[in-house]
């Protein structure tokens, strides 16, 4: 499915092919504390169908507890986050559900990860396959 999305003001624009069903949530504390919330929806887009249309994103390198090294990338006017992918030769880019147009037409989340990471008076989502940590 063609998706596009933008960042809050719409400096930024991009567009990219994305299979529908395969949101994930991510409820590790780096995403807790990059969306200010609870955790963050994400759904992967091949390398080869991601395309910036309009503007220039910020980068910076996050390197995680495990070593794991991602490239995230913002607009630099308003902090809307736009992308991670890997920081050598991205096979995909994991897109923020929440900053596409067609967010609501892509399902439900199929999965659900460091989910020991969840807040505690957030019900568990029973419907929704879950790992304790990176799946």
């Amino acid at each position: 499915m063609k998706v596009d999305g933008q960042c809050h003001c719409g400096a930024i624009t991009y567009e990219a092919e994305v299979e529908p069903g395969t949101i994930a949530i991510c409820h590790c504390r780096d995403c807790q504390r990059q969306s200010g919330s609870v955790f963050r929806t994400n759904i992967p887009a091949a390398a080869e169908t991601f395309r910036i249309t309009k503007g220039v994103p910020r980068t910076y390198l996050k390197i995680a507890d495990s070593g794991n090294r991602r490239i995230h990338a913002f607009c630099e006017n308003c902090g809307g986050p736009i992308y991670a992918c890997a920081a050598e030769n991205p096979k995909s880019y994991s897109l923020r559900v929440g900053a596409l147009n067609q967010g609501h037409e892509l399902g439900a989340p199929s999965r659900q990860i460091w989910t020991r990471r969840r807040v505690a008076w957030l019900p568990p989502l029973q419907d929704v396959p879950a790992a304790d940590g990176q799946a």
